[in-house]
């Protein structure tokens, strides 16, 4: 697998949504979608968690360098199940964080 760079955000996000890294690179390995991001040059990898009764998704925004780097952005926890096709339901206060405002996600 190739070099992978967890910025500070990804890493609070990861303490607050109780992911660790072993389990988003599984994530990156074997995904269930694959969306564009919402930072620019991103991309949005979904892996199905949680159960039937708590159905839940985790959702994982990297970018791949020019030098092979990939470059995680952000992780966080979807409570139910995200449309299909449309941008990855990311939660206000990372948007906020990111310096993207709600409307500017939705186009």
């Amino acid at each position: 697998m190739e070099k992978i760079f967890w910025t500070k955000h990804a890493e609070e996000k990861m303490r607050y949504y109780n992911l660790s890294k072993s389990r988003l690179k599984r994530l990156f390995r074997q995904s269930d979608r694959k969306e564009l991001g919402i930072a620019p040059k991103t991309i949005a990898l979904m892996q199905i968690s949680g159960s039937r009764k708590h159905p839940t998704e985790i959702w994982l925004m990297y970018q791949k360098e020019k030098s092979g780097i990939i470059k995680i952005i952000s992780a966080w926890r979807y409570p139910g199940r995200s449309p299909i096709g449309k941008p990855p339901p990311i939660p206000e206060d990372t948007l906020w964080e990111l310096g993207i405002k709600g409307e500017e996600h939705e186009k």
